[in-house]
């Protein structure tokens, strides 16, 4: 058993020497003050040796913590001396029952049973010394009972500083495995941005080839559907440009202490977001080839949503702006997550998605009533849902905020800057 020395312990902190110097110094006072009094009949008063040997018995404590079975021994012994000159026992009979509670709270069960018979035998011993003015009865009862106590509540307080530490090993282990898995979660997710950001670029350069192909095909008949294909592949060719960027700083994982990102992405998308519970932009299967979702898609997204049971309404805000297709994927995710969210914390409720075309951002609030089968304020909990909306939003220099609604329910909102380049 580690050690655990109850509550005089743990007031001691840090500081555990003070707190024994302390309790030392107070025993000893507190002995040579109680020897100034008038001993019960058959006991000697206190003179010298009586204060030597009071001083004795309470300064050995400063090394229980150290040696608490020998501090134990040395205490009792100089007990017994004290008993066998003549004085008063009850004077110095606090510094061994401390001494006992320390062996019963740091070391094994048969050490503490042997050490409370000892202060029992001694109790005993003082009885027989003084047995003319002693009633032997009582005499047992107290030497049974006072180490009995002692012995059990040095035994509850060291089973329970033991737990204690447990439970604190136990507290950090899991607080750095949910670090590792928060860890692992944005990686994956990085990773998987970066295939839907490929899959943009992808497109993007499919549209520079097929449009320079025209260009080159139209140009000595029709030099102005040429020099429109040319300002499509520059517009294309930016697009694709800044995406790539985006990808790039993506991966780079590590300038902010995340750890590194895998060579390659692994085969088949890993859903840490829980988005895709209502569908929509999977990479198994057919759908591998499938054009990243985007704004276009929210409808569909939303009807699935009506169907698996929560009255869902979109209201658009302002002109609508044109968003680069990464953007426009962004938006659809953190919609998606939001919602897939509500189906799994709230129910069948009732939910709205507001999207706010300003002049210099993009506003997109998703939130919920409070459903009748959740808890109040019930919302997801800051895990690998969090972690791949708020690494979306990042890339395009916006944030995400969620949180529990004053009125009920939950809210998640994404900002993003308003696009500069389209």
């Amino acid at each position: 058993m580690h050690a655990g020395f109850g509550l005089l312990d743990r007031l001691g902190g840090r500081r555990p020497l003070v707190v024994d110097s302390l309790l030392a110094l107070g025993y000893v006072g507190a002995g040579l003050l109680l020897g100034q009094e008038q001993p019960p009949a058959g006991w000697r008063s206190m003179d010298m040796t009586g204060a030597v040997l009071t001083a004795l018995v309470g300064l050995v404590l400063l090394a229980r913590r150290i040696a608490p079975v020998e501090v134990f021994a040395a205490s009792s012994t100089l007990w017994v001396v004290f008993i066998a000159c003549g004085y008063w026992p009850v004077v110095n009979s606090m510094p061994p029952l401390l001494g006992l509670y320390t062996v019963a709270a740091t070391r094994r069960r048969r050490t503490s049973f042997l050490c409370t018979g000892v202060v029992t035998g001694i109790w005993v011993y003082a009885g027989i010394g003084n047995i003319d003015n002693s009633s032997m009865p009582t005499v047992i009862a107290q030497a049974v009972l006072f180490p009995a106590v002692v012995l059990v509540v040095g035994r509850g307080s060291g089973a329970l500083a033991e737990r204690n530490r447990q439970f604190a090993e136990l507290t950090l282990r899991l607080r750095e495995q949910q670090e590792e898995n928060a860890l692992r979660a944005l990686t994956e997710e990085r990773v998987r941005i970066a295939r839907e950001l490929h899959d943009v670029v992808a497109h993007h350069m499919s549209v520079v080839a097929l449009q320079a192909g025209m260009a080159s095909y139209v140009f000595p008949t029709d030099p102005a559907a040429s020099r429109r294909a040319l300002e499509t592949i520059a517009e294309t060719s930016r697009e694709a440009l800044e995406e790539m960027r985006r990808m790039l700083v993506l991966l780079r994982v590590g300038q902010e202490g995340q750890g590194d990102a895998p060579a390659a992405a692994p085969d088949g998308g890993h859903d840490t977001d829980g988005g895709q519970d209502t569908g929509g932009g999977q990479d198994t299967g057919g759908a591998a080839y499938a054009p990243a979702p985007g704004l276009d898609l929210l409808d569909r997204l939303l009807e699935r949503v009506r169907g698996a049971g929560v009255e869902v309404t979109m209201d658009v805000a302002g002109p609508p702006a044109r968003l680069p297709q990464g953007m426009a994927l962004c938006v659809y995710r953190v919609v998606q997550e939001a919602l897939t969210n509500v189906l799994k914390h709230a129910g069948p409720t009732r939910a709205s998605v507001a999207i706010h075309y300003a002049p210099h951002s993009l506003v997109v609030c998703v939130t919920n009533e409070q459903g009748a089968e959740s808890a109040p304020d019930n919302g997801p909990a800051p895990g690998l849902g969090l972690i791949g909306m708020r690494e979306r939003a990042k890339i395009y220099g916006g944030s995400v905020t969620a949180g529990p609604r004053a009125l009920g329910g939950f809210e998640v909102r994404l900002t993003l800057p308003a696009p500069t380049t389209v």
